[in-house]
Formats: C-alpha cells, sequence, structure tokens
C-alpha cells in the first residue's frame, strides 16, 4: 500500500509498503497499478509499539473476573456489593484487591463477605491468592491437599493465604480450555501494540502450544516473544520467539548468591538469557551480584526494578544489562505507594531518568493485568511521575515523550537498545497518529494521549492485518 503524507521524524513524506517491509520513503510517490493509498493528513507515522512485559494469558482471564480493588472497588461494602452481585458460576474470581480496601484478608474475613459459592481473590500483585471457606474446602486444603505457599494457622488450619500458586490452582481446578486471545489482541492493537513479551515465569510446552494454536487460528496477530521456565521449547511457527528464562525473587525466601549464580550460568549454557523478577532493593542487590559473579551477557534483563538506589544503578551500570521498567505504576499505585512504602525507598520507586543517565538501557512494559496494558499511560506516567491525586514521585525521574515512547520502540529482543525507525528495509508494522508528533507529544505531556490514534486500528502488515 502507499501512505501519503505522512509525518516520518519531522518530513512529511509518502511512504509505501510491500511484503511486509517498507519498501520507499520520498516527497512524492507515484500511485502504482492496483496498489491501496490511504491519506495519512499530516498525521505522525510511528513504529509499532512493543510491550516489553505482560501476561497475556492473565490479562485475557482478568477481562473475565470481578474487579476487587482500586480504582473500581475502594471500600469493604463496595467489596461486598460486587461479590454479592457477581454473575452466577461456580467459582467467583476476583482480581486487583489492595489491603486498603478491606484490610489483610482471611478466610474468616472473606466467609463474612461471600456466601456459600468459592471464592478466590488475587492481590494486585499477582503473587498472593485470598481463598473463603468454601473455596478452601473445594481445593482440599484441610484435608490432605498441600503446597508450599499455603498458609497455615497454630493448627494447621489453612487461613486461606495462598502465595505463589497459579500452577498449582490450575492443576487442582481441573484442566481449561487457555482463554481466547482475540479481544485482548485486538485491545492492544487499538494502542498501536504491534508486539509483546510474555514474562510468565511458569511458561513451558503447554503454554507455548497454546500461543502457538491462538497464532495459527488468527486469535492474536502480534509478534510474540515468550519468557519463561528453562525447559521452554524452541517455538517453530513465525511470529514466535523464545525469550529469557524468568526467574523470580521473593525477598521473605530469597536463595543463596551462589544458588542464584549457578541458574544463570546453566540459563546461559542453554543458550538463554536471563530476566530476574526484582521489587525491592534486596533482590535487585542479590541479582545484580548474581548477573557480575555468573558473567551478564548481552539479553540479560532486570524485571521492574522497583526500588533502584543509587548504587544499585551504578552497580547494574556495569554489567551488561537492561532494565524493563513499569513507569504507569506511579500512576495507578502511587498514591498507596506514599503511604505505604518506605520514606527512604520514595525516591527510587521506577526510575527512569538516572538509568538513562548511567548509561543503563531502560525498555517499558505495563505488566498487564496487573497494570492497565495501555502504554500510553505508561508514557505519561513517565513524563509527568504523578499519581492519580496529583502528587509527584520523583520528579528528577522525569523522561522528555520521546525518552518515553522510546521505551515502548526498542526492538523485541533489545530492551531499551536504540528504537527502532520507520527507514526502507524496516518492518511495516505502523502506527498513525492523528496529528503531527508535535502536537502528539504536547497531549502526552498534558494527559490526553488516548485520543491520538486514528480511528480503526493501526496500520501493520503481519499476515495483512
Amino acid at each position: 500500500m502507499l501512505i501519503r503524507r505522512a509525518e516520518v521524524e519531522g518530513r512529511l513524506l509518502d511512504v509505501r509498503i510491500r511484503e511486509g517491509r517498507i519498501a520507499a520513503l520520498e516527497p512524492t510517490l507515484a500511485l502504482e497499478p492496483g496498489e491501496p493509498a490511504l491519506d495519512a493528513e499530516g498525521g505522525a507515522l510511528l513504529p509499532g509499539l512493543h510491550d516489553h512485559h505482560l501476561h497475556l494469558f492473565a490479562l485475557a482471564a482478568a477481562a473475565a473476573s470481578l474487579r476487587c480493588g482500586p480504582p473500581e472497588v475502594h471500600t469493604r461494602s463496595q467489596l461486598a456489593h460486587a461479590l454479592a452481585t457477581a454473575p452466577e458460576s461456580d467459582w467467583i474470581r476476583g482480581i486487583g484487591y489492595h489491603d486498603s480496601v478491606a484490610g489483610a484478608l482471611e478466610r474468616r474475613a472473606l466467609d463474612s463477605l461471600t456466601g456459600t459459592r468459592p471464592v478466590r481473590i488475587q492481590q494486585r500483585s499477582g503473587a498472593l491468592w485470598l481463598l473463603n471457606s468454601a473455596a478452601i474446602a473445594a481445593l482440599g486444603l484441610d484435608a490432605g491437599a498441600d503446597h508450599s505457599g499455603v498458609e497455615r494457622d497454630a493448627n494447621g488450619r489453612a487461613t486461606g493465604r495462598l502465595y505463589r500458586a497459579d500452577a498449582w490452582l490450575r492443576e487442582r481446578l481441573g484442566p481449561a480450555a487457555p482463554p481466547n486471545l482475540a479481544a485482548v489482541g485486538a485491545r492492544l492493537a487499538s494502542y498501536g501494540v504491534t508486539g509483546v513479551s510474555d514474562a510468565t515465569p511458569t511458561n513451558g510446552a503447554v503454554e507455548l502450544l497454546a500461543f502457538t494454536r491462538a497464532v495459527e487460528r488468527g486469535e492474536f496477530r502480534q509478534q510474540l516473544v515468550v519468557m519463561g521456565r528453562p525447559d521452554l521449547p524452541e517455538p517453530s511457527l513465525p511470529g514466535i520467539t523464545r525469550g529469557a528464562v524468568k526467574l523470580v525473587l521473593a525477598e521473605h525466601d530469597l536463595p543463596g548468591l551462589d544458588a542464584l549464580q549457578a541458574e544463570i550460568e546453566s540459563g546461559h549454557a542453554g543458550g538463554r538469557a536471563l530476566a530476574i523478577h526484582c521489587v525491592t532493593r534486596s533482590e535487585l542487590l542479590l541479582a545484580t551480584a548474581a548477573f557480575a559473579a555468573a558473567g551478564a551477557r548481552s539479553g540479560d534483563r532486570i524485571e521492574h526494578a522497583s526500588v533502584a538506589p543509587d548504587e544499585a544503578v551504578e552497580a547494574l551500570a556495569a554489567l551488561p544489562l537492561s532494565v524493563v521498567t513499569q513507569p504507569g505504576f506511579l500512576l495507578e499505585r502511587g498514591d498507596a505507594y506514599r503511604r505505604e512504602v518506605e520514606a527512604r525507598d520514595l525516591p527510587w520507586l521506577y526510575r527512569c531518568r538516572g538509568f538513562l543517565e548511567a548509561g543503563v538501557p531502560l525498555g517499558g512494559g505495563t505488566d498487564a493485568p496487573f497494570g492497565s496494558p495501555d502504554p500510553w499511560l505508561a508514557m505519561q506516567a513517565a513524563v509527568e511521575r504523578r499519581t492519580r491525586c496529583g502528587a509527584t514521585l520523583g520528579s528528577g525521574e522525569r523522561l522528555s515523550p520521546e525518552q518515553a515512547l522510546a521505551l515502548f520502540s526498542s526492538a523485541p529482543q533489545a530492551p531499551g537498545e536504540t528504537p527502532r525507525r520507520v527507514a526502507p528495509g524496516e518492518p511495516a508494522d505502523l502506527v498513525l497518529l492523528d496529528r503531527p508528533w508535535s502536537r502528539a507529544r504536547e497531549r502526552l505531556e498534558h494527559g490526553l494521549v488516548r485520543a491520538t490514534l486514528r480511528a480503526g486500528a493501526p496500520i501493520w502488515s503481519r499476515d495483512a492485518g
């Protein structure tokens, strides 16, 4: 196709797409016989966005789940109403809970809010499930079934708090078809997202097969990088690539330095990069030390780096590591962070400029469904550093709109490296904004970025998408 009058890096150009790639950029190109044309009307043409960290099946499941936390639910009474009016099903599956709603829930507190239907509610971090007594009975937690993440009281009874047990839960609940990804793919496309990296640590052969079938059926059309377990197979379908081995650190149960070093070395020996989940300063410092001991390689990355003091940034800068951050959490969770995070750590939350100034490659992710899947909100948060209530967190960490856009514009396997460009030979996964970039960046700075995408969907070429 031919795109006429598109703004490309400040110039008004015609752009020809042929066989999935950009074939030519000139001030004026003649329309070829049978070639469809689109008038961009001066709108900015950008490379499609890549979300470097989200969870696709969890995002699809979230769409069919009950919202149990902010911004939809803020109080105990609102939670009780939401649970009481949940659609009929065998189980109630809730998501997004935060202790600010009704405290640290356990089975008795949940029983007082629910009836006889089994209820499981995921805390918004994704690491904790909250169960009522009916759910505990259905899972057999007081009748012999067990998991290392089951919290128990002094009498050995399950409290209803279940940590990092997603795979075990799926096994106990019985086989179920993976959620359909069509709605997720369409939603991401509406934001201009043409590629994603699924950062779920439990991804293995079963999940890869589900992703493959979703792509084959046309449910999901974005380019897909799949991270996961060390035994994750090599994908066989074009458009799906294998990403890093994903490791998760938990401060309450940190491995020794030698053990973590050995896991990194094992992943490298298998030809894989490593991605380590770090949300506290202790986790980040341990991961950085382990990478230094094992020998960090290109492609290795830190996920989140939620709290990164200067000494941690300096250690990261000395290694070939990239960071994938989620600045959108400043907007979505910032007011809770101001109440709950230690004062000494507040300046270091989801840093951006500090990493760039230290030379650390910085990519962006939304962590959806644990954050909004809209990358423009994350970019806005990186530019403004404001919470929903208008407080500022780490004003010195603000990015320019161009730097914020670059978080989601780098190559799928190279977060934070040189942003992709609209240039001959490059893939034609393109996003057309409804205004020049000079005006779009003003919108980005003033919180109106959701209006910048042209109605319809982004222009992108995969399978004539």
